[in-house]
């Protein structure tokens, strides 16, 4: 397989919101001529709003409101003028205020963003480390990379691993001053906290570790004079830990805030901050609100107003404990996720609520896995305990509706987060068709199959039978492959579709650039299966092409394809591989939003590369037909060399020309860093060898050449898929005669005349090096793969080994 591109993250994201825009999920428009806080009006309809972050609803009490007003009035609507020549009056009250809340030094902000850009660069020395929670806001993970280009060294862990967090540390302690792990106290999707009392004991066991805690979404609803969770779970607050809170979300205002003990760092960080220096203040209503909301905070009353959010968090929780809606992560916080899995069973849950009355946030990618799609809900004091009711029981009624008309179960969606299955009755399956899945291809009629996919390259009936007496009973787990065949028929017993998968160790950096495999094959000379993971993936690793058999006009074709992806989920319950990829498409706008629905994105697959139409008479005949810039090309790179080889062409190697071959294909494989895979078992050759598909193109240095050497340089291996195709799988060399003799350009012309002397009309030259396979006169066709992962962090992480210095 040849290594699939890599892509643009922004297009990626583009493409999943506009799908959500398209399905009235995203982008909308409240038309409210004035805001209660209880509802929400979008499209003429009067929606209950539960998806707030303003979870004590203190930005519509009315001494907020009268302060920003007064603020205005005395002030302006604005105070233009950098805080580090003078702060606006109000600002030294806003501060004193919420340093009484802390007991600490505060620094005021205009926004999160802002601020994390502003304190993370002042606080990280260039002898620090940082260790990024893979699930942290997005705006501390991008200050945080800022740091790069004073090479401070970026790492990311698995969301909450404690064990990989203290392996991190462990391997960065040496080498470094300070380790600053970065987190969220209350996570934004799932409402799951960050573990507050275990980081504090890992402190306590490695004093070089910090921690920076992002503590928004618990700030006020919860902790003594509503200073957060975080806070909650600390007697007092440590040098080692420095707490970002908000003044907007919960806090009713507009702002955020750093809260720090070690006066030593508050001092650095308040004289310069980056955007802290030159960012415009925040306005005076703000300012005033925010004042306003602080002196609510000093007072009992933040207690009361906690309470009455507690009543309304405890009914949500205790009316969705009477139902079996999958609650991801049931806690105590106002953030609640009902999972639906993929996204159109997310589209269709969300305007089903919206339809009934009740406005909720749809949880997506980026922030989410694709397949991990949901319904972010959360509680406010706004919401009131009969609304609160009847939204359960509207989600309790419309779930299984939307599972039914996005083709999905209840035993999907709960399989996609991992949750333990209710016993529900789930009709997975239709009495219309059935499904034959099977393990080897020997359980499979070979006419049947090679009817439907024999003719496309090696994965025809042989071809299969081949890799599986390759990638099995080796030493090696990455040379040892599971082969799972699907044959899904009509109650004629003709087959809908058909494809096979293969479920084997993979280098997760095969889907990044070559910048980060260098990177990593580096640190596998110490740690071989370092970045490694099982995928289950459509066709295999050996094989290029259209790996499936779809009877598109058949009036069960897409109840077909619904039942593969049902039987795929199984399949993934039971194997738990990281990815399941499906490749090889060309590009097509509904396929691509067929595909994202089902919780898959989109991945660029390098160029394939065919010559269709072969009539081979000879090679002037050929060049002829080739373009004029293209013959030159020949002329020029591939005849005045051709003389200079023994070419031969085997169908059987002895022990020395199975050995020598192997290292020259090892030589290619090693070199091709953007196609970074395992190596394949070398018992491959000897069945190649024994194989009548197979055939090796040889070429040999002419003794005149190279007389003390007189053994390959080159080779192709090539398979014969009846015929039908001709199929060269892969290339060795000896890059030290690379260059000089144009050992590559010739094998691909070598390649073309052998196929066409055999008589084959079409061949098959795979995906890599198009720009060379063009010039003799391949075709070139875009393809993509699409993929869905357990998690976005090895996505993540190659991002952040590729953006390293």
């Amino acid at each position: 397989m040849a290594k699939i591109k890599s892509n643009n993250f922004l297009d990626t994201v583009n493409e999943v919101f506009t799908d959500a825009k398209e399905a009235g999920i995203l982008h909308l428009y409240a038309e409210d001529e004035s805001f209660s806080g209880r509802t929400l009006q979008i499209q003429n309809k009067k929606l209950f709003h539960f998806g707030t972050t303003g979870y004590l609803g203190l930005e519509q009490d009315i001494r907020l409101k009268e302060a920003a007003i007064n603020a205005i009035t005395k002030y302006g609507t604005q105070f233009p003028l950098s805080k580090s020549y003078i702060s606006h009056p109000l600002y030294k009250t806003l501060e004193e205020h919420v340093k009484e809340m802390y007991g600490n030094n505060i620094i005021i902000t205009k926004n999160s963003t802002l601020g994390h850009l502003g304190v993370i660069p002042s606080a990280v020395d260039d002898q620090d480390a940082i260790i990024l929670d893979h699930q942290v806001h997005w705006s501390v993970q991008s200050a945080a990379k800022t740091l790069k280009s004073r090479s401070v060294p970026i790492e990311m862990i698995r969301h909450n691993n404690l064990q990989m967090l203290e392996d991190k540390i462990k391997a960065l302690s040496p080498k470094h001053k300070r380790i600053w792990y970065m987190c969220d106290g209350i996570y934004s999707m799932y409402g799951d906290y960050a573990p507050i009392k275990e980081l504090v004991a890992l402190c306590n066991k490695y004093p070089q570790l910090f921690l920076y805690c992002d503590d928004v979404h618990g700030m006020s609803w919860i902790g003594k004079k509503g200073t957060g969770y975080v806070l909650s779970q600390l007697t007092e607050l440590p040098k080692n830990i420095l707490i970002f809170g908000t003044l907007s979300k919960t806090f009713g205002a507009s702002g955020a805030f750093l809260a720090c003990s070690d006066t030593k760092m508050y001092q650095k960080i308040k004289t310069f901050g980056g955007p802290l220096t030159f960012s415009a203040q925040l306005e005076p209503a703000s300012v005033g609100a925010a004042i306003a909301s602080a002196k609510i905070h000093l007072s009992p009353e933040i207690y009361t107003l906690q309470s009455e959010l507690k009543e309304r968090i405890d009914l949500f929780n205790h009316l969705l404990s009477q139902t079996d809606l999958p609650l991801v992560n049931k806690n105590n916080s106002p953030v609640f996720y009902i999972g639906t899995g993929m996204p159109k069973t997310g589209y269709n849950f969300v305007n089903r609520l919206m339809q009934e009355g009740y406005f909720v946030n749809l949880g997506l990618f980026p922030a989410v896995p694709v397949k991990n799609t949901g319904v972010r809900i959360t509680i406010s004091r706004h919401n009131q305990k009969e609304e609160i009711k009847s939204l359960v029981a509207a989600m309790s009624y419309h779930f299984p509706k939307s599972l039914d008309s996005t083709n999905t179960t209840k035993h999907r969606v709960y399989s996609a987060f991992k949750i333990p299955t209710p016993m529900v009755a789930d009709d997975e399956t239709s009495n219309k068709l059935t499904l034959q899945m099977e393990d080897t291809i020997q359980n499979i009629a070979k006419v049947e199959w090679n009817e439907m996919l024999g003719k496309q390259g090696i994965f025809d009936w042989e071809g299969l039978l081949f890799l599986e007496s390759v990638f099995n009973n080796n030493i090696m787990k990455e040379h040892n492959w599971k082969f799972y065949y699907f044959i899904i028929r009509d109650t004629k017993n003709k087959p809908i579709l058909a494809t096979f998968f293969t479920f084997n160790l993979w280098k997760e950096d095969m889907l990044a650039s070559e910048t980060v495999s260098i990177k990593l094959e580096q640190q596998r000379i110490k740690n071989p299966y370092l970045f490694t993971s099982y995928v289950l993936s459509m066709g295999s690793l050996f094989s290029e092409g259209q790996h499936y058999y779809l009877d598109k006009n058949h009036s069960d074709s897409k109840m077909a394809f619904n039942m593969m992806f049902q039987k795929l989920d199984d399949l993934d319950l039971k194997l738990n591989p990281s990815m399941l990829v499906l490749r090889d498409f060309e590009m097509d706008a509904n396929l691509n939003q067929k595909f994202h629905q089902q919780g898959f994105i989109k991945a660029n697959m390098p160029e394939s590369c065919t010559i269709e139409n072969l009539n081979w008479n000879n090679t002037d005949v050929y060049i002829a037909s080739l373009s004029s810039r293209n013959r030159r090309h020949f002329r020029k790179d591939i005849v005045p060399f051709e003389s200079c080889f023994e070419i031969t062409i085997k169908s059987e190697l002895n022990s020395q020309e199975l050995s020598h071959l192997y290292d020259l294909y090892e030589n290619v494989r090693k070199n091709n860093l953007g196609l970074n895979t395992f190596s394949f078992p070398k018992k491959m050759l000897e069945i190649m060898s024994n194989h009548p598909n197979w055939e090796f193109i040889i070429l040999t240095l002419k003794k005149e050449l190279n007389p003390q050497n007189s053994i390959p340089v080159g080779v192709m291996f090539c398979y014969k898929n009846g015929n039908n195709l001709y199929t060269p799988a892969f290339v060795g060399m000896n890059y030290t005669y690379l260059r000089k003799y144009q050992i590559y350009r010739q094998l691909l012309f070598q390649t073309i005349k052998r196929a066409g002397e055999l008589h084959f009309k079409s061949i098959n030259f795979g995906m890599t090096a198009a720009f060379e396979k063009k010039k003799l006169g391949a075709k070139i066709k875009s393809k993509v793969a699409y993929i869905q992962a357990k998690d976005n962090f090895s996505m993540e992480m190659m991002d952040a080994i590729n953006n390293e210095n």
